[in-house]
């Protein structure tokens, strides 16, 4: 399922429990402190001067007065939002999509009735229709695959806790119907083929047990018809949290479930729907995994049930699409001769051909291939779709025509569609967009690379400003999270304004531990091997210094959650060789994070960090912690944090900014009460980004 982004409460000033944990860094729990940063008066504006109020969720402290002209400079560079693919009507050409409306604060589910007339307005018959509305975004949407779209299924969360419940959605009166109990988190994973029952995995939300320990974390497989969700069958309990079902065969008799370990390692299980019991089919079981295992990743079986369709390293660095033979449970590689990760794979209805993400040097790519051979094919229109990225590949159930969102450089995501019918693509949706900005002067990133201190090739996006901005150009370096994600080809959104007013050059790197360049390269930096990934950005601090168009005395560092703790790191490691760095739900104690973090995701993040529980590990987390070296940063800091962050708790955010102001270093810093992992509503998002340029403005010196 898709991702998107509790009562507001004021600061506190901490308790002196709180402050002991923190001035000793032991990484001791932090949750019970209702805040650990104390109130900080930010500079009075100016009386000649108008101001924004800020939105009633931010806590503000440190920073400055926003001027009003501020939201006038950038609102071209921040209006704009695109359209994510959901669902295809069960048998009508329609589909649902969800889309921030002209006006709104968060994403709302919208059906959409027939394509955009490319080139002419959009007229009242072609509007995409408004199903929902409210304070939060919608993460996912579903039809009811029987019947004839009277009933939808959505799921979304509250304030950001990505505490994900389902809902009945009925289109006529819009009602919602809660399907699932508040005290869990839900996926809807797949529907079944021959009846109206979904197949649901849910974990409880985190709880201490007796004697002070947290429970164990388990995933319940379950069916649910909406119509009736009080009837709802338990299928299987299992261990852990990584676990979900990825496809049903076509007799409804057995789903194959992903078990999530790693990012390098994923198994594959079978799950019979009538007894409940499971087998582990990949890896096979007693097969050697070697001194790296492999990753499995379930897609869809064949139309006859006897195949299973897969992506996987197995066989080489890069993740292919396999065909596993479920009778003899031999493996057969069909993308061996695409050099790059498949990313997804559907299957059309016909069960003769698949649709593959193909994720070439950061650019998603739309391929087709025969489902038997892996043969390379093309669909009618292939060749004429606009430039951009693809993502959720979809087909229709009856039709088979493939829809997707796509989006470049020019624009976010819009949906597009390919039908066999026809020869040219159809675009459904169209990307809103200030009408002040003139998007022919966007321009894509470019690929660099440079030589780090081991001799390896790193490489990263380089997006430089418009020509017109001359001499040595600062720099923000932003860093991707995960670490197992990647800076890829898109939409600047509002960084353009950066680019296109500020003159700033941007620079994403993809420093070892990214995924899409091979499962060697994403373990480069587990465990011991953190600190490597920071000497990457030294390297890159290097390369700076070396370009002529680049000035290497003005660099800012950034990033958002795993690229949160890099720009700590960053500014503990080379504090002179930066102006200042942004942490955006960054990780500042990995001992503290491991402890506090969602229960459900902590056995995950310790197969990526390392297992605090061990002492020499714990010793060596704290070691490499941005807290324990918290008076090495002396340059300007800005920190953003959700309060509900359930990834990275908000005490991660606020141990730093203690630490970091104690010292004397200037700290900006913002939390919003109302947001999670990142700010979903745009009404935080803006002020975070108004809070952003003028940092830079100011630890960059280009002027106020």
């Amino acid at each position: 399922m898709r991702r998107p982004s509790l009562p507001t409460t004021s600061p506190a000033t901490p308790t002196k429990g709180c402050w002991a944990a923190l001035a000793l860094a032991t990484g001791l729990a932090l949750t019970g402190c209702a805040s650990l940063v104390p109130p900080v008066t930010p500079p009075a504006a100016s009386a000649t001067q108008s101001v924004l109020t800020p939105p009633a969720a931010l806590l503000l402290q440190g920073v400055p007065p926003v001027p009003a002209a501020m939201a006038d400079a950038v609102v071209r560079f921040s209006d704009f939002a695109g359209h994510v693919l959901q669902d295809w009507h069960p048998s009508r050409r329609e589909l649902l999509a969800t889309h921030r409306p002209a006006g709104g604060n968060i994403a709302q589910l919208y059906r959409v009735t027939a394509p955009d007339a490319p080139g002419s307005p959009s007229t009242p018959s072609t509007l995409p229709e408004a199903l929902t509305e409210g304070p939060e975004p919608i993460a996912a949407a579903w039809y009811v695959p029987q019947g004839d779209g009277q009933n939808i299924v959505l799921a979304r969360g509250t304030g950001g806790n990505e505490v994900y419940q389902l809902y009945r959605l009925t289109p006529p009166s819009r009602s919602q119907t809660l399907l699932t109990d508040p005290d869990q988190r839900h996926n809807l994973d797949v529907w079944l083929n021959r009846s109206a029952l979904a197949l649901v995995s849910s974990v409880p939300l985190d709880r201490t047990a007796s004697g002070g320990k947290r429970a164990e974390v388990s995933t319940r497989l379950w069916l649910m018809d909406p119509a009736r969700p009080g009837e709802r069958r338990d299928l299987a309990t299992l261990p852990g949290g990584g676990w979900s079902a990825a496809a049903v065969s076509p007799d409804d008799r057995q789903a194959a479930l992903l078990r999530y370990v790693s990012a390098t390692e994923a198994e594959v299980w079978l799950l019979d729907l009538a007894s409940g019991v499971t087998r582990r089919v990949l890896p096979a079981p007693g097969a050697p995994t070697g001194t790296h295992p492999s990753a499995y990743f379930p897609q869809a079986f064949s139309a006859d049930g006897q195949t299973l369709y897969l992506i996987s390293d197995q066989a080489s660095e890069f993740r292919e699409l396999m065909a596993l033979s479920l009778a003899s449970g031999a493996l057969q590689r069909l993308s061996a001769h695409l050099p790059w990760d498949v990313e997804s794979a559907q299957l059309a209805p016909n069960g003769q051909l698949l649709a593959l993400q193909l994720n070439v040097a950061g650019r998603e790519e739309l391929r087709v291939v025969d489902a038997r051979t892996g043969q390379d094919l093309t669909l009618p229109g292939m060749a004429n779709l606009p430039a951009g990225s693809v993502q959720r590949l979809l087909f229709h159930r009856q039709t088979g025509e493939l829809a997707f969102s796509l989006g470049g450089a020019r624009g976010p995501g819009q949906i597009h569609s390919l039908n066999p019918a026809s020869a040219s693509p159809e675009a459904w949706t169209r990307a809103r967009l200030h009408p002040a900005l003139d998007v022919s002067g966007l321009t894509e990133q470019q690929i660099v690379r440079w030589t780090s201190f081991d001799g390896r090739s790193i490489s990263g996006l380089l997006n430089r400003p418009p020509a017109r901005f001359t001499g040595r150009r600062p720099v923000l370096i932003n860093i991707h999270g995960g670490p197992e994600s990647q800076a890829k080809i898109g939409f600047a959104g509002r960084n353009n304004y950066l680019l296109q007013e500020l003159g700033i050059t941007i620079i994403q790197p993809n420093v070892r531990g990214s995924s899409g360049y091979g499962k060697t390269f994403v373990g480069l930096d587990n465990g011991r091997l953190r600190e490597d990934s920071v000497k990457d950005i030294g390297a890159l601090l290097d390369w700076i210094a070396t370009q002529p168009d680049l000035d290497a005395q003005r660099v800012v560092v950034a990033g958002g959650s795993y690229g949160g703790y890099m720009s700590l790191a960053v500014a503990t490691t080379y504090p002179q060789r930066i102006a200042g760095s942004i942490d955006v739900v960054g990780i500042s104690n990995f001992v503290s994070f491991l402890e506090n973090t969602e229960s459900y995701r902590r056995d995950l993040r310790r197969v990526e960090y390392g297992d605090e529980r061990d002492p020499l590990m714990r010793a060596f987390l704290q070691r490499i912690s941005p807290l324990t070296h918290a008076a090495r940063i002396t340059r300007p800091l800005l920190v953003v944090q959700g309060k509900n962050d359930p990834r990275v708790p908000y005490t991660e955010a606020e141990q730093i900014v203690a630490q970091v102001r104690g010292n004397g270093t200037p700290v900006w810093y913002v939390r919003a009460e109302n947001e999670g992992h990142g700010f979903a509503r745009k009404e935080n998002a803006d002020y975070q980004f108004y809070l952003t340029v003028m940092f830079l403005r100011r630890v960059l010196d280009l002027g106020d």
